[in-house]
């Protein structure tokens, strides 16, 4: 084989750490940046976080709105926002930004300052975890009041250490038998009783082995006289099912009732609690960091970035002046760690200029939704952001997940304002927010004694110009949580 040398001509695209580490921070969440920051923050000893001091300076070089602090861009016209807006974050997420940016860090002052301003109190809130007692707990503490055999009382306390959260005894008495050692001797008679100890416990129903023998417990407390108690016993005994498949022709015929006896004996069952557990379980919070708030301003809708949500990060000023003054070999590592601190505040700047820019231009979109609600919720792509931002479809979508969106209608993702469209007769579109909301406010006006039908909100959704096929109704309906015709219909 002759070897022979040849020379191509070819364009490849390469991406600098920087621009990598600019992409992996745009998608990430509030939480998992202030883990990225955190990590790099105890890698990095020339990067620290700003002190309550700086940021009065920091705010001057880096004047982005936030919560509480309208800056000038944030009082003009929507369209001179977005052109501003535009103008500070122009390539960002597109190009690398250049090198030369960061001159000026590594001198004194608070040039190498960037996090979000404001000095709140609210700032150095954080939720506190408060102590609750447990259902175990509460059971534990009135079997401490009965005067019970240290056999007996063992037994009983077995039986409150199976219990789940909502209250209900999910093993068999047969399994818990077996978990005792043998020389106990624990029969299945002396399981019965201690069950029906703590079926006697507060709250009712706690210790019942299924849904039907949970509500007949509660039933069976309340006073003799109680109005339609022995019905609703009847039922709860042997016709829950009925009930739950609304069958009140069947109903009524078993209790030899009108519709408004059947009607007194459903009100009665559902005021039961099916989870008497449930209000001592432990339901930890789960808190949303909004990165942007949205405010109405000299009737504009103005979006402005959370200060809670963005990092405080500067420069270590002390390795950055002996790094200025001692530029020789030995201090690579540093210099290489200086570099790295630079591009990450460059980086979280670059972020939180993004996610702003394409929140304003969401808001300019769905003005309508933040004046009028879901309903006036306009169809809307990735694609159209990208093209008024001139930033590509992809860094849209990571620019809208997992960001969150305060507005006084409630918190929203950033992707919630992106949907699909369905056809109008007048050959415009409307969205599928727009018609879920349209069939819940349907459902909600709706006669309960008969209720509308999937074809029938088709029907009435075509009415107003919207043209939904019935399966699509079925499909929003279901997504929105909303029982079938039969499950909500009323005596």
């Amino acid at each position: 084989m002759k070897q022979t040398l040849q020379l191509k001509l070819s364009q490849h695209l390469t991406l600098t750490p920087q621009l990598q580490q600019s992409i992996r921070l745009l998608q990430l969440s509030t939480l998992e940046l202030n883990q990225e920051v955190e990590r790099m923050l105890q890698e990095n000893p020339l990067l620290e976080r700003a002190e309550a001091e700086e940021e009065v300076a920091r705010a001057e070089e880096f004047p982005l709105a936030g919560p509480g602090r309208v800056n000038e861009s944030t009082e003009r016209a929507p369209a001179e926002t977005a052109d501003s807006n535009a103008a500070e974050a122009r390539g960002a997420h597109d190009d690398a930004p250049d090198p030369a940016d960061f001159t000026d860090y590594s001198s004194g002052g608070s040039d190498g300052d960037w996090g979000g301003g404001g000095t709140s109190e609210d700032d150095d809130f954080y939720p506190q975890q408060v102590a609750t007692k447990t259902l175990r707990d509460h059971l534990n503490e009135q079997l401490a009041t009965m005067n019970l055999p240290q056999r007996d009382r063992q037994i009983v306390g077995a039986l409150i250490d199976a219990l789940n959260e909502d209250g209900y005894l999910p093993t068999p008495l047969e399994e818990i038998a077996e978990l005792f050692p043998p020389e106990n001797e624990i029969e299945l008679e002396d399981l019965s009783i201690a069950l029906k100890y703590v079926q006697s416990f507060d709250p009712a129903g706690v210790g019942a082995r299924d849904c039907a023998e949970c509500l007949a417990l509660q039933l069976k407390v309340l006073p003799p006289d109680t109005p339609y108690r022995a019905d609703a016993l009847k039922i709860v005994d042997g016709h829950l099912e009925l009930l739950a498949n609304r069958d009140f022709t069947k109903l009524k015929r078993l209790l030899h009732m009108d519709d408004a006896g059947v009607r007194r004996v459903r009100e009665l069952i559902r005021s039961l609690n099916p989870r008497p557990g449930a209000p001592f379980a432990k339901a930890e919070a789960n808190y949303v960091i909004p990165d942007v708030v949205v405010r109405k301003i000299r009737g504009q809708w103005i979006a402005a970035l959370n200060d809670a949500a963005m990092p405080k990060l500067r420069l270590n000023r002390i390795y950055a002046d002996i790094l200025t003054r001692n530029r020789d070999s030995s201090n690579q590592q540093l210099a290489a760690q200086l570099q790295e601190a630079k591009w990450l505040i460059r980086n979280v700047q670059q972020r939180f200029e993004t996610i702003l820019r394409v929140a304003q231009a969401i808001v300019e979109r769905q003005r309508r939704f933040f004046e009028h609600g879901e309903v006036a919720m306009r169809p809307m792509v990735l694609r159209e952001i990208a093209d008024m931002l001139s930033l590509h479809e992809s860094t849209i979508s990571r620019v809208t997940t997992q960001k969150y969106m305060l507005t006084p209608r409630g918190t929203f993702e950033l992707k919630y304002f992106f949907g699909s469209h369905v056809a109008t007769d007048s050959g415009g579109a409307a969205s599928a927010t727009a018609i879920r909301a349209l069939i819940k406010q349907l459902v909600a006006a709706e006669d309960a004694r008969s209720p509308l039908t999937d074809s029938r909100i088709a029907d009435l959704l075509g009415d107003q110009g919207i043209l939904v096929a019935r399966r699509t109704i079925a499909k929003y309906r279901e997504a929105l949580q909303i029982p079938p015709v039969n499950l909500r219909k009323s005596p």
